[in-house]
């Protein structure tokens, strides 16, 4: 068995003071399952999706005690403005960290993205106007770059057997943290009315009711960053001057990873349209994040409006919740969510495949969002199971959708370009749920003023348009317009 390692280590050139070749090298030697590894990946996308969410429990209440709007049905207007800001601002940068992580590594922009976490949560939570809030929420998403090259990261830390699971680890972690967020955030708010023993009114986190939240989830990503200063770096370094071509971010990617130890199959027609083929136009590709995108924008908006309608009086056909209601609900999906993802997925996915599962999750989902404004119409305990039963289901499918249509990613294009291409997949993913928040926002105020009306009253107008952008999303999924590479 020696003889083998050794014989193996001696297939490749590697270069003494290269950090990824001492990753390959480690790759080469090691064997079993990488525990440490996929804990690490779990703990820093966990970092980066907890305060995404984090604030829509409270949203509908920080916003009002803002007072900047003037009557309670343009709350959620100007709620959809503070959770765009986050997705607005990452969309903005995430191709130029993308260029950074090739070009310095993965781990600065990892550290970079986990510390900006524990500054620009920690001044949203001590928000006291609407800009501040904002502000706060636009810089945190545009130095938090770290989701594209954690996914880049997660192929190349890993051997050949491994790297669905770290792949797939990025994914069940990003929708855990989803969820686990908002129910943070739901517990977590307001606790002086909460828990006056333990927080008096006049102490910090009574002067400022949804600092308690932010605080705790920017704790966790101290810890994370200080963690992250012992990640290995996976960037080879064999040539300091690559990057100093004036190719585009797609070539960079090609011959920055090109020697980082993943092959293509010699021969395969996918290495041989990879070594030529520009990513923009390899439509198994693009068509693939084209349907992701609408789906984020669905589930981004899904999440916002969700909380917004839970909180909302029941005379504009909510569920009059407090922000611990919302997380007791958020937290029993969150934990649901975790064991089908570890568990069921995995078993569906190869059974059924990527695409048939993001079809029946969609078909399902439709009904689904049809029945919570008569969901809305019980009380008591019928109340409570069903919208535990339908927060559940609806998380569920909606995490293996976004799985699915990952995996469809990442098969569409050889390893050595999965940077370039998950680049490519933030920035218009992030576009796409920058204006969730906001239009989920401004269609919710806008139901609230339609009680009345004989067509689609309230909300139902609101989990009608969610419908609307759910099924575009299923359309999608068929051909020709969804197609998959060939091997």
């Amino acid at each position: 068995m020696a003889q083998d390692y050794r014989e193996a280590l001696l297939k490749k050139n590697y270069y003494e003071n290269c950090p990824g070749c001492k990753v390959d090298q480690l790759k080469e030697l090691r064997r079993g399952l990488p525990i440490r590894e996929l804990v690490s990946i779990w703990i820093v996308v966990l970092c980066t999706a907890l305060p995404i969410s984090s604030l829509f429990p409270f949203l509908y209440f920080m916003v009002r005690d803002f007072k900047i709007a003037k009557r309670e049905e343009d709350i959620g207007y100007y709620a959809g403005y503070v959770g765009s800001s986050f997705m607005l601002g990452r969309a903005l940068t995430s191709i130029f960290w993308g260029v950074v992580a090739d070009r310095y590594g993965r781990k600065p922009v990892i550290i970079m993205g986990t510390f900006t976490v524990v500054i620009f949560n920690t001044i949203f939570g001590l928000s006291t106007n609407f800009w501040m809030a904002i502000s706060a929420r636009f810089l945190l998403g545009s130095l938090n770059g770290l989701l594209g090259p954690i996914k880049a990261y997660a192929c190349e830390i890993f051997r050949d057997e491994h790297q669905a699971l770290g792949l797939s680890t990025v994914s069940t972690s990003w929708g855990i943290g989803l969820i686990i967020g908002p129910a943070l955030g739901g517990f977590l708010a307001q606790p002086a009315e909460k828990y006056p023993n333990l927080f008096p009114k006049e102490s910090l986190f009574g002067r400022f009711p949804y600092f308690l939240p932010c605080f705790c989830i920017s704790v966790f990503a101290l810890g994370v960053t200080i963690a992250s200063c012992w990640l290995p770096e996976t960037l080879h370094m064999h040539n300091e001057n690559r990057f100093l071509s004036d190719n585009s971010f797609a070539a960079m990617e090609t011959a920055s990873s090109g020697s980082d130890g993943i092959e293509s199959r010699p021969g395969s027609e996918r290495s041989k349209r990879a070594s030529g083929e520009s990513l923009i136009r390899n439509w198994p590709l693009m068509s693939s994040i084209i349907v992701y995108c609408v789906f984020s924008l669905h589930d981004m908006a899904y999440t916002e409006i969700f909380s917004l309608w839970a909180v909302s009086p029941r005379k504009f056909g909510g569920l009059s919740y407090s922000t611990e209601d919302i997380g007791a609900v958020l937290a029993i999906s969150g934990f649901s969510l975790l064991v089908f993802q570890l568990s069921l997925y995995p078993y569906m996915e190869r059974i059924l495949g990527p695409i048939t599962i993001s079809r029946l999750s969609g078909v399902i989902s439709i009904p689904l969002l049809a029945s919570y404004p008569f969901i809305a119409m019980l009380s008591g305990f019928s109340l409570s199971l069903l919208l535990n039963c339908a927060s559940i289901m609806k998380n569920v499918l909606s995490v293996s959708i976004i799985t699915s249509l990952f995996l469809l990613q990442n098969r569409a294009v050889d390893q050595h370009q999965r940077g370039a291409a998950n680049g490519i997949a933030m920035t218009t993913m992030s576009l796409f749920k920058a204006a969730g928040p906001a239009g989920g926002g401004a269609l919710f105020s806008l139901a609230e003023k339609r009680q009345n009306n004989a067509f689609l009253p309230g909300n139902h107008l609101v989990f009608f348009i969610l419908n609307v952008v759910e099924a575009i999303g299923v359309l999608m999924t068929f051909k020709p317009f969804l197609a998959q590479q060939s091997e």
